[in-house]
């Protein structure tokens, strides 16, 4: 691998995995308006296995993962608290 890559998913790969879980709800609603906020759904649905994956690559250490994911510690721990995720 050559400086500067990723190694298992790119940002283009993941905006296609997003495009298409949204693309496919649409098509399941069969034309009904969705019975909560797109944005706050998917955000939810997202934000939980990205801090657990982030934590476990940070060995727990909830400092480090604040610094891979940019966010204050602090956040982290709310959103940790939130999201029920056990470190």
């Amino acid at each position: 691998m050559k400086k500067g890559e990723r190694s298992v998913l790119n940002e283009n790969e993941v905006a296609q995995y997003v495009r298409s879980a949204v693309d496919t709800y649409f098509t399941d609603l069969e034309g009904e308006d969705p019975s909560c906020a797109v944005y706050d759904m998917v955000i939810n649905c997202v934000e939980k296995p990205l801090i657990e994956t982030v934590l476990h690559h940070a060995g727990g250490n909830q400092t480090r993962a604040a610094e891979l994911l940019g966010l204050n510690r602090n956040t982290l721990r709310k959103k940790i608290q939130i999201h029920k995720i056990k470190s």
